[in-house]
């Protein structure tokens, strides 16, 4: 069972230095990592500044503002994440669009 985990982890692995847009992986983790952490799953939270973020997804494939007078009284700073294709498990922000909305420095909200 860990020798098929850990051949899916690095299967997943070279999927995503090769195919992934939204990030680039500048050290691959070992196996003992990648199953603590499975890639593309992390533990965003409401409160994070940009920079951490940022340090646990990378740089969004684009930033924009958005008004929502409804949700909220002031505009928010828009960071989307686009799923990449070919994933064939649920990898969170690499398996589908994730959408992050920041209050200044602080992430807000977290949606699709």
């Amino acid at each position: 069972m860990l020798n098929t985990w850990l051949k899916l982890s690095v299967l997943i692995i070279t999927l995503s230095v090769l195919g992934c847009g939204c990030t680039l992986i500048e050290q691959i983790p070992n196996p003992e990592e990648v199953i603590k952490n499975p890639l593309g799953k992390t533990d965003l939270r409401v409160g994070m500044s940009k920079q951490e973020v940022e340090a646990k997804w990378g740089k969004p494939d684009e930033k924009r503002i958005v008004e929502d007078k409804d949700r909220w009284p002031d505009p928010r700073e828009m960071w989307v994440y686009h799923a990449q294709t070919g994933i064939p498990i649920d990898a969170d922000y690499l398996s589908k669009t994730k959408k992050l909305y920041f209050d200044g420095n602080n992430l807000t909200n977290i949606g699709e």
